[in-house]
Parts: structure tokens; C-alpha cells; sequence
């Protein structure tokens, strides 16, 4: 009985998880937390707006996660703000918006699970929208990852070496948004930057090439879904926080051993 209850969100957090390890290493490497931070203030936005027009949820929070992505890389052109003031105007904005929208919208709607996450509501018929948003997420980074990684190094160099600066930054953001859209469930829209940043960190002081750290962040976000749904179902917690303190708990593991 246990085991079925807690195996489809048990597979849904690891879907997320899975993807957030290599995603994650790219958002520490490049300093992009407020831009995934942004993003996911946005996902509420995008929920609102499915819910107002009777769309299913998932499709529209990813539509409004992609064209927000498409928009913040536009206005990153401009050099009139700085950009974690673009950034920071833009996530209050949309997170605000999506607060209004949530509360004025005929459907009942649980805004603390959007916000905190509730992966124990996570159904079966959802497990293929994020397993298969999941799939797509890896393969793009394995196919793009030389120019990802280049772009990450020195964007100078990366253009000397003809990789596509441009177009590489920009499916780097796409597959970003896609990734808060799937996870809005899982940990919600104010913890998503965690399982971004903390799973790559504690990996970084494990790792001595940027693969192993894709890799083991991967690993690492697992055991914290995994630990975090432990932690809430023995001490009847909500699931979203406890997987991020299962997390910042594997990070301070991490600082035991000395950097790789």
C-alpha cells in the first residue's frame, strides 16, 4: 500500500531530478539562479492563465515558461538595466500578476501548492508529460552539450571556434523554462531554484571534470527526492520543503570531503 502510494510521486520527483543535475550545473556555472528564479516566478503566471481559459495545466505553463524565456533573452540585449534588475523586476512582476490571476480565477485553487510544491497529488497520467518533457531536456544537452559547455568556458572563444553563441544560449534558456514548467508540481515555484543550485554545488566539490559534476548532481538530486519524501512521510512534513532540506543536508556532506 505504501509502496503504492508513494511510487508515482516518488517518479515524478526523480524525473525532475534527473534533468536538474545537468541543468543545474549549467545554471551554477554561468551564475543563472535569478534567471531560473524568474522563470519559475513566471510558471505561476503561466497556471493562472491555463486555469482562466480551461487549458490543461502542464501545455500552458509551458508555453508561458518558453515565451518568457524568448522575452527575458530579448531584453538581456538592452543596456539600459542591468540585467539582475531586468531580472528582478520581471520575477516580482509575473509572480504578482500570477497571485491576482490565481485568486480571481472560477477554478478553486490550492496557491500553497503551486508555490511549495505537492508531489503527493502528482497522478499517474502526469508521469508522461514529465518523463517525456524529461527525455527531451537530456537528449537536447547531450546533443548541444560541446557548445554548451564552450558558450559556459568563454563565449569569445566559443565564437573563434564557430559554435553559435547566440542559438546556444538560447536553447540553454528554452530547456530551462521547459524544466521549471515540468517541476511547478514537484517543489513549486519558490523552491525549483533550489534543486537548480543545491544538487550542483554539493557536486562541484566532488568532481574534478564538468561531466562527472553533470553526473553526480544528477545522483545527488535523486537522494534528495528520495529523502525528502522519507523525511515527509515520517515526520509529516510538506514534501517540496523537505526534499530542499534533503538536499542542503547532502550539501553540508558535501563540505566534509575536500574539493575534487
Amino acid at each position: 500500500m505504501l509502496i503504492e502510494l508513494l511510487l508515482a510521486p516518488l517518479l515524478a520527483g526523480c524525473a525532475v531530478a534527473l534533468v536538474a543535475g545537468p541543468m543545474g550545473a549549467f545554471v551554477v556555472w554561468r551564475r543563472m539562479a535569478f534567471f531560473g528564479d524568474t522563470l519559475a516566478h513566471g510558471a505561476l503566471l503561466g497556471a493562472a492563465l491555463s486555469l482562466g481559459v480551461g487549458i490543461s495545466l502542464y501545455p500552458g505553463v509551458v508555453v508561458v515558461c518558453l515565451l518568457l524565456a524568448l522575452l527575458l533573452a530579448a531584453l538581456q540585449q538592452q543596456h539600459h538595466l542591468a540585467s539582475d534588475t531586468l531580472l528582478g523586476i520581471v520575477a516580482h512582476t509575473t509572480l504578482a500578476a500570477g497571485v491576482i490571476a490565481v485568486m480571481h480565477t472560477d477554478v478553486q485553487v490550492d496557491l500553497f501548492a503551486f508555490l511549495f510544491g505537492d508531489l503527493l497529488a502528482v497522478q499517474w497520467s502526469q508521469l508522461a508529460w514529465l518523463w517525456g518533457g524529461s527525455a527531451l531536456i537530456l537528449i537536447m544537452v547531450v546533443a548541444n552539450w560541446r557548445a554548451l559547455l564552450s558558450t559556459t568556458v568563454s563565449e569569445d572563444l566559443a565564437r573563434v571556434e564557430g559554435v553559435p553563441v547566440l542559438r546556444t544560449r538560447l536553447v540553454l534558456m528554452l530547456l530551462l523554462a521547459l524544466l521549471i514548467a515540468g517541476a511547478i508540481r514537484t517543489v513549486g515555484v519558490l523552491l525549483i531554484t533550489s534543486l537548480l543550485v543545491i544538487p550542483p554545488a554539493a557536486a562541484r566539490r566532488l568532481s574534478a571534470t564538468p561531466e562527472r559534476m553533470a553526473v553526480l548532481a544528477s545522483i545527488i538530486g535523486l537522494l534528495a527526492v528520495v529523502g525528502g519524501l522519507a523525511l515527509s512521510w515520517f515526520a509529516d512534513t510538506p514534501v517540496g520543503p523537505s526534499i530542499v532540506v534533503a538536499a542542503a543536508g547532502l550539501f553540508l556532506l558535501s563540505l566534509v570531503r575536500r574539493p575534487a
